[in-house]
């Protein structure tokens, strides 16, 4: 037999035809300062922040989902009770009450998601604050290139040239970091997203399967004018099913395959057995100093600082002063690493 769905997209990713259609699927929102908000988001964060906000939208309807289910849950019952026909009025209800349980499983399901949505949002945190490293990297690197185009001999190159060196270092680092808080971060977020919804869905089940037990207990052979149905005598059959699917979910246990991580070699600032400051305020610190590639350019730097002062007739004092003003504290920090 020839297999089912044979052309089934292996990939979900747009297909961009450049015509600007590649967005087709995605639902549109009206505008809001939540919109503006991430228009302002630097680049590196854009598409992140998008899921971030879409994932918003999805969860607001779960809990409307959970909520609609719960109030058509209780028009049933009402409705049942309206019918004045004892077995369609026990059995609505004892079904409201499943497909209330029901329904609210679809708000524990938003929360959980939630919480997933509050791990994404430290990946793009820590996307957010590398987008600066990478800026003014680029930046050093493009004054480079206009002063060695307009002004070869100038000294201020080797200034720049230094604080590219330093630049790249704090880079190196901000990088890994990203990499290392994307990976681990990403696993934690979807661990909890499908673990959630593998819940939900077996809760759920369990749930259906009962309420299907109660609708069974619902005689409707068909009568005939003046005739009546026997009165209703599964009250307790119905109650019984309730106590089943209650101690069902009770004794639920996820059954999941582990998610693995080898996160926990991590030290504090997501890098391997150590890192950055206890609070993670910075990504850049006095590590930066001590990385290999950061004091192989300084090595390198020097060397070529001290040719190119030669060829420019400088004072050779070695002294060179930063090209943008500095705090106090930075100034210590770039005495340390030897720049100035």
């Amino acid at each position: 037999m020839a297999p089912h769905n044979r052309n089934r997209s292996r990939s979900i990713r747009s297909k961009k035809d450049g015509s600007g259609n590649g967005d087709k699927s995605i639902p549109k929102h009206r505008f809001t300062m939540a919109s503006l908000r991430g228009m302002q988001q630097p680049d590196l964060s854009k598409k992140l922040y998008k899921l971030i906000k879409s994932e918003n939208h999805a969860i607001g309807a779960y809990e409307t989902a959970g909520r609609e289910g719960i109030a058509i849950a209780q028009q049933l019952s009402e409705w049942g009770e309206a019918t004045n026909d004892d077995a369609v009025s026990e059995i609505s209800d004892k079904l409201g009450v499943l497909m209330a349980e029901i329904a609210e499983q679809e708000d524990l399901y938003a929360q959980s998601l939630e919480e997933s949505r509050g791990v994404l949002k430290q990946i793009r945190n820590t996307e957010s604050s590398v987008q600066p490293s990478r800026d003014h990297k680029a930046k050093v690197s493009d004054e480079i290139a206009k002063l060695k185009y307009k002004e070869p001999q100038s000294t201020k190159i080797v200034q720049l040239e230094q604080e590219l060196v330093r630049a790249e270092a704090q880079s190196l680092v901000a990088e890994a970091q990203l990499t290392n808080i994307t990976r681990q971060k990403f696993k934690v977020a979807y661990d909890v997203h499908f673990a959630a919804t593998i819940e939900r869905a077996e809760k759920q089940i369990i749930l259906a399967r009962q309420a299907r037990r109660i609708l069974n207990l619902l005689d409707d052979t068909p009568i005939v004018p003046g005739d009546t149905h026997p009165s209703f005598d599964e009250v307790e059959t119905a109650r019984q099913v309730l106590n089943d699917a209650e101690d069902e979910l009770r004794s639920w246990q996820p059954n999941l395959e582990p998610i693995h991580s080898s996160a926990s070699a991590l030290g504090v600032g997501a890098m391997p057995g150590g890192g950055m400051t206890s609070n993670g305020a910075s990504v850049y610190g006095s590590e930066v100093d001590q990385h290999p590639a950061y004091q192989e350019k300084m090595a390198r730097s020097r060397s070529g600082s001290g040719e190119r002062r030669a060829v420019s007739g400088g004072s050779g004092s070695g002294e060179v002063q930063p090209p943008y003003p500095m705090t106090e504290a930075e100034r210590r920090e770039v005495e340390q690493a030897g720049v100035i």
